[in-house]
């Protein structure tokens, strides 16, 4: 199994400081985070010119002996904001628009696809309604990625119209063709069991990986409460050939400020090692 770091583990370097740092931990590959404005590249920016954002990102990755793991865009801070399942026509078109340039941006970067939003839960719109739209909206994306030789996956997560495991089946099972980027931390804080996920396994693009516990979106491995060898193991037994991507945040959002992320991804990667490299009895 391949082993990748999040670029946007350490938001206070420069992107190119971020990737020699991440080259030096001896990863393979990086996690291009493109986040609204939280993030070293920026949505805007990319949306506006995604063919030559992409290459500069292809040119920096490159001269420091890494691969683009995947690319994952949130277009805002605002999780509404060109949601996949808006209730507004309008929105939803745009959101339509701006997919397709961050498409050519994966592209040119050289990611063999890329990550996205779900959707949400809306005011006055049913659960089902909310989650139907997405699975036909995220169709969509699936084809169009396609198109272009690209994969598209979604990262269900806390907030979104797929926060239980069972709600992240079903929109597996509502649009085929549709992978996941899948955070066992969503699911772990809100109280769920690791096992609650195996049934997606089949579907997972790649893994994201930190430690976290009931009530807490992201804590040091010490005080982890997900299996990661089980885990491991379990996506082993599926025929699971994307990333394990490392994927502590240092943002003053749900505490994830508390954590020093360097030693925290230091261990979660020899962690991830282990249980890749164990038998499969072992793991």
């Amino acid at each position: 199994m391949k082993l990748a770091c999040s670029d946007y583990t350490f938001p206070l370097l420069d992107h190119e400081d971020a990737c020699a740092l991440i080259a030096s931990l001896g990863f393979a590959g990086v996690n291009v985070g493109v986040w609204g404005s939280i993030t070293q590249l920026r949505a805007d920016e990319t949306a506006a010119d995604p063919r030559g954002r992409g290459r500069e990102v292809a040119e920096r990755l490159a001269r420091h002996g890494l691969v683009p793991a995947d690319v994952f865009l949130i277009a805002d801070p605002d999780y509404s904001v060109l949601a996949v399942n808006h209730p507004s026509s309008e929105e939803r078109v745009r959101s339509r628009e701006h997919f397709q340039r961050w498409v050519e941006f994966a592209d040119a970067v050289g990611a063999s696809g890329l990550t996205i939003l779900p959707g949400l839960d809306f005011d006055g719109v049913a659960h089902e309604d909310s989650l139907s739209r997405a699975a036909e909206e995220l169709a969509v994306r699936v084809q169009a990625a396609q198109e272009a030789g690209l994969e598209v996956s979604v990262e269900p997560h806390i907030g979104s119209v797929v926060a239980s495991p069972d709600d992240t089946r079903r929109l597996v099972d509502l649009c085929p063709g549709l992978g996941l980027t899948l955070d066992h931390s969503h699911f772990i804080m809100q109280g769920y069991a690791v096992p609650e996920l195996d049934p997606v396994f089949g579907r997972v693009r790649h893994l994201h990986a930190r430690g976290a516990r009931p009530d807490r979106l992201q804590v040091g491995m010490k005080e982890n409460e997900i299996d990661y060898e089980y885990v491991v193991g379990g996506l082993r037994d599926t025929g699971f050939d994307g990333f394990l991507i490392t994927e502590y945040l240092w943002i003053d959002q749900a505490r994830c400020n508390e954590c020093d992320t360097l030693s925290e991804t230091i261990l979660m990667r020899d962690r991830l090692l282990a249980a890749a490299s164990a038998p499969p009895s072992a793991a």
